[in-house]
């Protein structure tokens, strides 16, 4: 009976493993400060906070934003820190003011002022905005 029992856990473990599985791999290879959600959107990319990441529909040139000035205020950019290092399709873009910025899969990232709280997705839809895929 024990050993039926052992096989049972051992099942559901193994499932829930496989299960996780792709999600872990994509969490592993991600930047400091940013994961995958859950949003009414499904699984977006987020801050450590939970505050969802957009991509811009009008940035169209790998490795610029076209978002500066007044749309960086309203679309804040997804800083990436001094010494950090682009992974897989993880990459790091300067912005205009020389800051840089955590781009995925070549889209540069943001967030939207107007999202209150974590999980929120009030900036998906608007104009050329788009919540961030995994």
């Amino acid at each position: 009976m024990k050993l039926h029992l052992g096989k049972v856990v051992l099942t559901t473990i193994t499932a829930a493993m496989v299960a996780l599985a792709p999600t872990t791999s994509i969490a592993q290879g991600m930047p400091a400060g940013i994961k995958i959600d859950t949003t009414s959107l499904g699984p977006t990319l987020a801050t450590a906070a939970g505050m969802t990441l957009y991509t811009y529909g009008s940035d169209t040139v790998a490795g610029k934003s076209v978002c500066n000035g007044r749309c960086a205020t309203t679309w804040p950019a997804v800083a990436a820190a001094a010494d950090a290092q682009p992974m897989g399709d993880w990459t790091i873009i300067t912005r205009d003011d020389g800051s840089k910025q955590w781009a995925y899969k070549g889209h540069p990232l943001y967030t939207f002022m107007n999202d209150a709280k974590a999980g929120d997705v009030m900036g998906n839809g608007r104009g050329k905005w788009t919540a961030a895929k995994p």
